[in-house]
């Protein structure tokens, strides 16, 4: 069978690179050459028009950063569905960001993810601080972490970000994104402050490389005191670590 894979970002790419390395006769097309050199040197065919790939291949798969984006790819002159006869749409889900904690550096916190397209959760049982005034069109559940995670389906494709330095709320959200292996685990806190939550989830019988799996203090060091520069230090470190697992 001939494949044709449009979209070779990070998750069209390893879908593609399988397709490769199973031996299937794969033509590719993405707006980067040098991903699709790349894919070259590999064994597949290159060609820019979806409408000539169409033409060539007996399967089209499609993995592009949004359904919009696909539909033009389908649609417009020279599109796939001039010439294909299967065609398969795959597009990925926003990364789930969960906050622990409504503090003031979550506000900030919040709008830089949004414009990333993380698709957030504030869990706070302090409804005065978790509030809709506070933080509009944003998932708020107002409950302790054990409680809320019991309504929350999470994976390891999960991130979690404890912020309020309170280990009856802080603690419960680490122990389950551990238990949960999520990809990214970070928490607010000095040196010190880490050292007390590292001692107290070692009490509770976790390992020291699960332990190690938590990013304390939280963020990249950018010399900020500030809510907002706080908030830069931990998104920055939450897109490297998710563009680079």
């Amino acid at each position: 069978m001939k494949i044709g894979f449009i979209g070779l970002g990070n998750v069209g790419g390893k879908l593609a690179g399988s397709l490769l390395r199973n031996k299937f006769d794969l033509t590719v097309i993405d707006l980067n050459n040098k991903l699709t050199k790349s894919f070259e040197k590999l064994g597949a065919k290159i060609l820019t028009s979806p409408k000539e790939l169409a033409e060539q291949v007996d399967l089209i798969i499609t993995c592009l950063p949004s359904p919009k984006i696909c539909a033009k790819v389908m649609e417009e002159k020279n599109g796939i569905l001039e010439g294909s006869e299967i065609f398969i749409e795959t597009y990925t889900l926003p990364v789930k960001v969960i906050i622990i904690g409504a503090v003031h550096i979550a506000q900030y916190l919040v709008d830089y993810a949004k414009n990333l397209n993380f698709e957030i959760y504030i869990i706070d049982p302090r409804g005065y601080f978790a509030s809709e005034k506070r933080f509009p069109n944003v998932n708020i559940i107002n409950k302790w972490p054990d409680q809320a995670f019991k309504d929350l389906d999470t994976d390891q494709s999960n991130a979690l970000i404890a912020l309020t330095h309170d280990p009856k709320i802080d603690d419960p959200a680490l122990k389950h994104a551990l238990d949960q292996r999520f990809y990214y685990i970070g928490a607010l806190g000095s040196k010190k402050t880490h050292s007390n939550r590292c001692n107290r989830l070692k009490e509770a019988g976790y390992t020291h490389d699960q332990i190690d799996q938590i990013h304390g203090p939280i963020g990249i060091k950018l010399g900020g005191k500030s809510a907002s520069e706080i908030a830069l230090s931990i998104i920055s470190q939450l897109v490297l670590i998710t563009n680079n697992r």
